[in-house]
């Protein structure tokens, strides 16, 4: 029996399970998938032939930390793999812990290969893989409705979630998908992403989160989607993430956005400080951020900013100036409160450790 575990994905339903789960199922393998966001742990998972933790983030890591103690107090030869973003940036670590297998990018074909007792590519070996994507099996899973769901007007929706497309072909220092892809994406067919859509509206979805980094990292192909599902699913609604700077480099898409059924746009904004903004290495400035609002405003498409409050070079006035700002821009209803607190988290290959600037000091 394999176990995929995950501990914390946002409130969502795991892709990061559904996915690898399919391409064990395929192969032929016994699968339980674990969400112990909300489903309690279950201590015969220690005698499974493979325990593997989904890793997307930092939260998810450190929540996994406590589990994998415990499994090994169970089970002190269980066999731990960790694999996605976290996994790879903390590799020392989670061998410290016990983990014997850490997989990075594109992780579904070597987690099959583990599984079989094969060997898994290494980076070296293979770069980020190009894999052939199935359709995510979602079986065993809490049901959507258990849980994160938006509240559309007077309506509450059924959320699910899938990706279009994984990795970022852009490079800003802070960010933990560069150390892990390196400026690279891949792409998922469209027929898979409408088939996993199909299966999430079958068991209730009303609306669909786009997990993509950045939606419009392939312009073309985001179209496509977006298209066969509005015609596939009408009434279907949707939000996605996108990059200031193809906010205004695609802004004649927008209303094709909003015609389409997307209701908001998350965009990594991270603050409004030009010197932050230029050694983040986000491509875009304050007054790109003004443009950028006003572009969906006028679309009838919401942004929904995030940011990284706090960093080596934030001041109490520059704070201050930050949420100003946000009040001036009418943000203040689509920013999340989370987001007046976060702070800057510096991975291991971080292109942040380069930096040459005597203000930064990592883990200050």
């Amino acid at each position: 029996m394999i176990v995929l575990v995950s501990t914390y994905e946002l409130g969502r339903q795991p892709f990061g399970l559904a996915s690898p789960a399919a391409w064990l199922k395929r192969a032929g393998f016994d699968v339980t998938c674990l969400d112990l966001s909300r489903q309690s742990f279950d201590p015969s998972i220690a005698g499974a032939d493979l325990v593997a933790f989904h890793l997307p983030m930092h939260t998810a890591t450190r929540l996994a930390v406590p589990v994998i103690r415990r499994l090994r107090d169970l089970n002190p030869n269980v066999e731990l793999c960790g694999y996605g973003l976290y996994a790879f940036l903390n590799a020392s670590f989670l061998r410290s812990l016990g983990v014997s297998h850490l997989l990075g990018a594109e992780s579904e074909a070597d987690l099959v290969r583990l599984a079989m007792n094969k060997a898994p590519m290494t980076a070296s070996e293979a770069g980020i893989q190009r894999l052939k994507f199935v359709i995510p099996n979602r079986d065993g899973l809490p049901p959507l409705t258990e849980y994160a769901t938006l509240q559309d007007g007077a309506k509450r929706r059924v959320v699910g979630y899938t990706e279009a497309s994984r990795g970022c072909k852009h490079t800003c220092r802070h960010c933990p998908i560069v150390p892990v892809y390196g400026g690279q994406f891949r792409i998922i067919p469209v027929d898979v992403v409408v088939g996993d859509l199909e299966r999430q509206i079958e068991n209730g979805a009303e609306h669909i989160t786009f997990g993509d980094p950045d939606f419009f990292n392939g312009i073309r192909h985001a179209r496509r989607v977006v298209q066969a599902v509005a015609k596939r699913f009408p009434g279907l609604t949707y939000d996605v993430t996108v990059k200031v700077e193809h906010l205004l480099q695609h802004k004649q898409v927008i209303p094709e956005l909003r015609d389409t059924g997307c209701v908001f746009i998350t965009s990594a904004v991270e603050s409004f400080d030009d010197v932050v903004l230029e050694r983040l290495q986000k491509g875009h400035t304050r007054g790109d951020i003004e443009r950028a609002v006003d572009i969906c405003q006028a679309a009838g498409v919401p942004i929904a900013p995030t940011f990284v409050a706090f960093t080596p070079w934030t001041t109490l006035e520059s704070y201050r100036d930050f949420l100003t700002e946000i009040d001036r821009l009418e943000l203040v209803n689509s920013v999340a409160p989370i987001q007046l607190g976060i702070r800057l988290l510096v991975t291991s290959g971080s292109p942040l450790l380069g930096l040459d600037d005597s203000d930064f000091r990592p883990g200050s």
